[in-house]
């Protein structure tokens, strides 16, 4: 069992296995190239000796049509080349350069060729690669069989066998060799980008791995590795400065809450319960807010803000809430730029966003706040305008982060925690929309709402999905 576990450690190393995968390619390559060079070597000799065969039949055939005496054309015959001349009408044997050519050898059509084993030459049997030639004399219709001996064939491609037997693996010892140390020095920087990566910790996650200079895909990796390691550092900070902000403002309510209840303790005659009720109930809605806003962005940090879709009328909303802010405020709220416009999305979180950005306008308004929807086909826009200081543009992109407040007015006491305009990014950004400020047509600050709008065919203007926020 042991073995076997050890045996897939040592399977799964790449350089492993890219060295067995090369070998075996390798090794089957070179296995079929080396048959294929022995049989075409053995075919190419095996074509010259009968190369040779043919010539010395058609010389032969030809000499036996104007002088019929066959013995004087055997008598040259050696072991490297035999001559049989056979009379083809009683199939009798007239002449032989070996004299254990006794029976004919063979008989095949006219021109063909065919290699013959154990043909009696000598003192022994050899293999031949014969031809026949037929030809008319006087003496009747007689058969000229030439056969050339493939010994020396045989012979160099058992060399040729021999020597490729000892080449191959040795080219293949080489090539296993040449491989693992080639993918060694390959993943040498990939084995060194692990081991700096396994000594980061979360302490420490400002380090960076170090960036070879080849410009190939390890560099690639080191530099996607360095883009994650800033993203983790970036994502740690963020956490940690988003708990101190939250600790922070977390100990104002409480604070307050205990001071009440002390003062109360030691003085009872300092505070009615009327009082005493009035200060508690409005620190726990706060505390309330606050802790409410919090598990809105921990939802949203951790991607759960969506659920399911339906279609939303912008309007009906912005009417909602201007009825709200015209209840709760003395200030003019200007609801004549509001048409139809419909989306798909949560109208919960929807409304939510809408009322953060309304009570933001309504806290720096001077006179007026001015709620719009309008639609342009692919995307509905809700706006909303106060008539206060404005944002300098310098601000504009920090107002959206979190616990962030500008100016004075931006405390506490004005209701204000610096989290209502970073909840309205995270909806607005998870129904697929943007979030934009910029100046009132005449003074004050302009928020934008874009999302994409269902169309009058039922079409949703941007990318759909079966999700929502909640």
């Amino acid at each position: 069992m042991a073995n076997a576990r050890r045996l897939r450690v040592l399977l799964s190393s790449v350089r492993v296995r890219t060295t067995l995968t090369a070998a075996l390619v390798v090794a089957c390559i070179l296995a079929i190239g080396g048959f294929a060079f022995v049989a075409l070597l053995e075919s190419s000799l095996i074509g010259s000796v009968q190369d040779v065969a043919q010539q010395r039949a058609a010389t032969i055939a030809s000499q036996l049509a104007r002088k019929p005496d066959p013995i004087q054309f055997t008598q040259a015959g050696t072991e490297e080349l035999f001559v049989q001349i056979v009379d083809v009408r009683h199939g009798r044997v007239l002449a032989s350069s070996d004299p254990h050519l006794t029976k004919p050898v063979r008989s095949l059509p006219h021109g063909e060729a065919l290699t013959i084993n154990h043909v009696p030459i000598g003192d022994g049997t050899h293999s031949f690669r014969t031809v026949d030639r037929v030809v008319h004399t006087p003496r009747g219709i007689l058969r000229v069989t030439v056969g050339g001996s493939l010994e020396h064939v045989f012979e160099s491609t058992r060399t040729v066998t021999r020597m490729l037997s000892y080449g191959i693996p040795g080219l293949l010892v080489l090539v296993v060799l040449t491989t693992w140390w080639f993918m060694g020095r390959a993943l040498r920087p990939v084995e060194s980008i692990r081991r700096e990566v396994a000594d980061i910790s979360a302490r420490d996650l400002n380090r960076r791995v170090q960036v070879p200079d080849s410009g190939d895909e390890i560099a690639r990796l080191a530099q996607t590795m360095n883009a994650m390691l800033g993203r983790l550092a970036e994502s740690a900070q963020r956490q940690r400065r988003f708990i101190s902000d939250a600790s922070h403002e977390l100990r104002s309510p409480v604070a307050s809450l205990r001071a009440v209840a002390e003062v109360a303790d030691e003085y009872p005659s300092s505070t009615t319960l009327q009082e005493f009720a009035t200060t508690v109930l409005s620190e726990e809605r706060r505390l309330e807010a606050l802790v409410d806003d919090l598990l809105v962005l921990a939802r949203a940090d951790e991607n759960s803000l969506v659920h399911q879709r339906g279609p939303v009328d912008l309007d009906d909303l912005v009417l909602a809430e201007a009825s709200r802010l015209r209840a709760a405020s003395t200030l003019r709220i200007d609801t004549s730029k509001v048409s139809a416009a419909r989306v798909q999305g949560d109208a919960g979180s929807l409304r939510r966003a809408i009322r953060n950005v309304a009570d933001n306008a309504m806290r720096h308004a001077s006179n007026m706040v001015g709620l719009e929807v309008s639609s342009n086909g692919n995307t509905a826009t809700v706006a909303v305008v106060d008539d206060g200081a404005g944002i300098a543009e310098a601000d504009r992109g920090r107002i959206f982060e979190r616990f962030i407040r500008l100016e004075a007015p931006r405390d506490r006491d004005s209701g204000g925690n610096g989290l209502g305009l970073s909840i309205v990014t995270e909806i607005i950004n998870a129904h697929e929309g943007t979030v934009t400020v910029s100046d009132a047509p005449e003074t004050g600050a302009r928020f934008e709402l874009s999302l994409p709008a269902i169309q009058a065919d039922g079409h949703h203007g941007g990318e759909t999905a079966d999700q929502t926020v909640v």
